[in-house]
């Protein structure tokens, strides 16, 4: 395939390159400003500005797939609506199937189907509740609209880490481990967005974790 990573700089927009370099697919890598000097082989970089859905619909021409992994400086969490809304636009104009890595905070908590993770101050401390509601409304965008999305919520903690290739697959509720926790790699949910694009399975909204 040729997939285009929106933010390709970020935590998770890189670890997609790189997994799905790593496969064999043709990237198109979408820096904002900075790129880095080098890039996986089969990887081309090119700039864009994520809120122009005109110069998105331009580069997503020829695309199989976008996976959209932008995420705004702090203090301006609550664009990421705003930005998504336009990317979407953009796939929409060219049929373009778009995958969206979004937060935790739409999920709902285990054991507590009416509570949402946002609301939970066990796995959202009130320092993160302010991103964790722009990715409520992120995924409020996204059902809102027409295109062809799917919505990616990682668990509770997403850092960088090892690639294992094993990680779990759910719907919106949140995954936990035996002991509570709710994490995984940056490395492992590159490897599951691309999975999810090599064989979709159908759900709009899922998550994944250990």
């Amino acid at each position: 395939m040729r997939i285009a990573v929106i933010g390709a700089a970020g935590m998770a927009g890189s670890r997609v390159v790189t997994e799905a370099a790593g496969r064999g697919h043709a990237l198109l890598a979408v820096y904002r400003r900075s790129r880095p000097d080098t890039l996986p082989p089969g990887v081309t970089a090119a700039g864009g500005d994520a809120d122009d859905p005109d110069s998105m619909a331009a580069l997503f021409e020829g695309v199989d797939a976008v996976v959209a992994a932008t995420r705004p400086p702090a203090g301006h969490e609550h664009t990421i609506a705003a930005t998504t809304t336009s990317l979407l636009d953009a796939a929409a104009r060219t049929g373009t199937r778009i995958l969206v890595v979004g937060g935790a905070g739409p999920l709902k908590v285990p054991g507590r189907p009416a509570q949402l993770v946002l609301d939970s101050p066990e796995y959202v401390p009130p320092q993160w509740r302010t991103v964790a509601a722009a990715s409520s409304a992120q995924l409020a965008a996204c059902r809102a609209h027409p295109a062809d999305w799917v919505y990616l919520s990682p668990p509770a903690v997403l850092e960088p880490g090892t690639r294992t290739g094993v990680y779990r697959r759910g719907t919106t509720t949140l995954l936990t481990a035996p002991d509570g926790t709710s994490r995984i790699s940056a490395e492992d949910l590159a490897a599951a967005a691309v999975d999810e694009l090599e064989m979709p399975y159908g759900a709009r909204h899922f998550t994944v974790g250990y």
